[in-house]
């Protein structure tokens, strides 16, 4: 079971409450988004793309556009070099919209996941001297590419690089107790994350760089078709903040929130196309629909094809080529789906027979599985066991894996003490991706739980609870304030509230597979309320029965029961056949 914790943050409540016009509840909930100041508070609930940091604050931002600017000057011929997921797709559009609006000779490429791994390689940039590349600028890449941009320099070919990821670093000093950068030798190095630069919020994604990259060309160069373009970037921009998992919190908050606005009356056939071959209502589009529907949709490309289609169908024009495009993609989706499910399945009896869940880092090779699907799988076996958890799968050219990780594991810094096993590795705190050699795995999963300072308690899950409050208390006013905290995603998860002692009275199942179910109970008050559960009927069953004894769960749905159960639940309203209602969303119980 999850442990609960309650939190107890202090702030002045009232004053919040009046200054602001919202209920002391919501400003608590506020103050758990580690808001200490009012101006905080102001700009999380009335923020607008005017309070977002200047692109100028960038390290490396001027001699970008310099050497870009110079570079359209002189007809030098510019490739953009993205990466096969859903930020690098975005970045890579981003990027390429905004050098063909300024005249830019220009073209992109984005590397195959298995021909040729993650970022930049030698092929890559040989390919770009053949071709006569002058310059090349890489979205999502490149930081970790120092080699290979010591390469293209002796190529005569000039990089820019336009990353997020943390920056590979050597230690120095009596036992390690410094560290040195390592930063490539490009023309320009635009990354949030390297020391000495200003950036006042260095968590967001490569497609915002590559959009505050735009913005600055813009804004330099006064086209007014840049400017207007920075509208619809502003979609893909939002797009890749919520599909790299960033947290929602400052700049990265108000950047969803427009751009989901924006999103929702988008004019790129692709996106348009993708949100119809899945039966989103463009008006209801949501975090959940960007996160769980159109990014893997646009994914699949690059793990089971090549993701150039993805940018192909971005880049579409036209309404009936995108709808074809869209319809591939999200075929390749349900493909996808299919072969998860499967490694997924795979993963756990692996760890059953092994045991490995003794292991405090799992390390899990699965050699018939595709190397694309391993940081998927990861993430599903972390939720399920809570460990961090790394997927090895048999490669062309060795192992490569993808590992996710979970709080108070940094994750990438636990690869740099173990780097003489990879041929390969990048990531941050919480996933990771690596190549290595197949002898090595044995040695690298034991010396990687040796260094793990990780205990049993760090393994059990942790349930933050926003405000213990009655059923009673969930008030209608209460639900609609809640709607000014959106959009809601990591960072800034949907609250949570907390009910001692329901009494559970009866149960029905619902949908055609009665998978979710609604519950009369009743509260310590005596009032009766309507609380339904979207999770894990099996589970809940099984608590009952280990509670009330064998057969408690089947009774719950069968006849009136009294059951005491403490409930966290979530708040929202729902709209059904035109009546909206208050709704109580259970979430974990005990």
């Amino acid at each position: 079971m999850e442990k609960w914790y309650v939190a107890a943050k202090k702030a002045d409540f009232r004053a919040w409450s009046e200054k602001f016009g919202i209920s002391p509840v919501v400003a608590r909930v506020l103050r758990n988004r580690d808001l200490t100041e009012e101006a905080q508070v102001e700009q999380f609930l009335r923020g607008t793309l005017q309070d977002c940091h200047s692109p100028w604050l960038l390290k490396d931002m001027d001699r970008a556009v310099e050497e870009i600017l110079e570079a359209v000057k002189t007809n030098l011929s510019i490739r953009v070099i993205g990466d096969y997921d859903v930020d690098g797709i975005c970045a890579s559009y981003i990027l390429t919209t905004a050098l063909q609006l300024l005249g830019a000779r220009t073209d992109t490429a984005i590397p195959h996941r298995i021909h040729d791994g993650y970022g930049l390689n030698d092929n890559l940039i040989r390919e770009a001297q053949q071709d006569g590349i002058g310059m090349i600028i890489t979205c999502d890449n490149g930081i970790s590419a120092a080699p290979q941009i010591a390469l293209a320099n002796a190529c005569g070919i000039r990089v820019i690089v336009t990353d997020h990821h943390e920056v590979p670093f050597e230690e120095i000093g009596s036992g390690g107790t410094g560290r040195r950068e390592l930063l490539p030798e490009a023309a320009a190095v635009i990354d949030p994350k390297q020391e000495g630069c200003g950036y006042p919020f260095p968590g967001i994604c490569g497609g915002t760089v590559a959009y505050k990259l735009a913005e600055a060309l813009a804004e330099r160069t006064g086209s007014s078709a840049l400017k207007e373009a920075l509208e619809e970037m502003l979609e893909f921009a939002a797009l890749s903040t919520v599909c790299d998992v960033m947290e929602l919190k400052g700049e990265n908050r108000i950047l969803v929130k427009a751009g989901l606005e924006r999103l929702k009356i988008s004019r790129n056939p692709g996106i348009r196309a993708l949100m119809e071959v899945n039966g989103i209502e463009p008006e209801r589009l949501g975090t959940y629909h960007l996160g769980f529907v159109i990014g893997p949709c646009l994914n699949a490309t690059g793990r089971l094809d090549t993701a150039a289609r993805a940018l192909e169908l971005l880049q579409s024009r036209t309404r009936g080529e995108a709808v074809t495009a869209a319809g591939e993609l999200k075929a390749l989706n349900d493909s996808r789906k299919s072969l998860t499910l499967r490694g997924v399945e795979e993963a756990e009896r692996r760890i059953e027979s092994l045991h490995m869940d003794r292991d405090k880092v799992m390390v899990i090779f699965l050699p018939e599985v595709h190397e694309s699907l391993a940081g998927i799988i990861a993430g599903r076996i972390k939720e399920r066991y809570h460990h961090p958890v790394f997927i090895l799968t048999r490669g062309e050219e060795g192992v490569k894996g993808s590992g996710r990780s979970v709080e108070g594991y940094h994750m990438y810094k636990a690869l740099t003490e173990v780097k003489h096993y990879f041929t390969r590795f990048g990531g941050h705190a919480m996933a990771a991706g690596l190549s290595m050699r197949e002898e090595d795995i044995e040695g690298f999963r034991r010396e990687l739980n040796e260094k793990c300072a990780l205990d049993e308690e760090d393994f059990v899950p942790r349930v933050h609870i926003d405000v213990p409050m009655p059923l009673g208390y969930a008030t209608e006013e209460i639900a609609d304030q809640l709607e000014l905290l959106e959009p809601y995603g990591v960072g800034n998860p949907r609250p949570l509230f907390a009910q001692k002692d329901l009494v559970f009275l009866s149960g029905h199942k619902m949908g055609a597979n009665k998978t979710c179910a609604r519950y009369r109970v009743r509260t310590p008050e005596g009032e009766e309320k309507q609380l339904v559960f979207f999770g894990d009927l099996d589970a809940f069953g099984r608590f009952l029965d280990s509670k009330y004894g064998s057969g408690a769960a089947d009774e719950l749905y069968e006849r009136q029961v009294n059951y005491s159960v403490s409930v966290a639940y979530q708040l929202g309203k729902n709209t059904y056949r035109g009546r909206t209602e208050l709704q109580y969303i259970m979430q974990y119980y005990c």
